[in-house]
This record gives C-alpha cells, sequence and structure tokens, in this order.
C-alpha cells in the first residue's frame, strides 16, 4: 500500500509544478487553489509511505516520478523541447526508480 501511494504521491507532484505554472506567480485563483490541493496531497502521501519506505529510496522515488512526470507534460502539452537527449534522460530517471523499487 506504501508503494501505491508513494507514486500517486508522485503525480501529485507534477500535478502541484504544473498548476505552479499555470498559476502565474499566484495571481490565478484556480491553479493557485489547485497547487494547494495537489502540494497538501503529495506531502500527506509522501509522509505516510515514508513510515514503511526507507527515506532516501522514498524520496527519491517521489522526486523522480515527479520530474519525469512534469517533463512530460511539458513536452506533450506546453510546447516544450521533445528532444531524443531529453526523452534518453527522461528514461534514465526512470530506470533509477525501477532500479530503486527493485533493489529495495
Amino acid at each position: 500500500m506504501a508503494w501505491i501511494l508513494l507514486i500517486v504521491s508522485g503525480f501529485m507532484e507534477t500535478a502541484w509544478a504544473i498548476s505552479l505554472e499555470k498559476s502565474e506567480g499566484f495571481s490565478r485563483l484556480w491553479p493557485s487553489i489547485g497547487f494547494l490541493v495537489a502540494l497538501a496531497l503529495s506531502m500527506a502521501g509522501l509522509g505516510y509511505a515514508l513510515r514503511t519506505i526507507p527515506v532516501g529510496t522514498g524520496y527519491a522515488v517521489w522526486v523522480g516520478i515527479g520530474a519525469v512526470g512534469t517533463a512530460l507534460v511539458g513536452m506533450l502539452w506546453l510546447g516544450e523541447s521533445a528532444a531524443v537527449s531529453r526523452i534518453v534522460c527522461l528514461l534514465l530517471i526512470v530506470a533509477g526508480v525501477v532500479g530503486l523499487k527493485a533493489f529495495h
């Protein structure tokens, strides 16, 4: 259960990062509220997951999911570069996250 919650919390990290960008410095109400809700859910889930998952592993997986998710949203929907080199780097992050889970 902790791993599922950690993965969902990583997706919530992506949600708060995108909401933060869309809030335009907290000048737009709904993206700002989305940021706060996603941030709270992400942190609460991470905190709960770290009760049974070692902090180094849990935090690295959480950040990795959030970073890859945010980069993918940027590439797919926000017009950011989808250069092969960027995709290879994202795949390396995914490999690291999978490795941390596999060798937990």
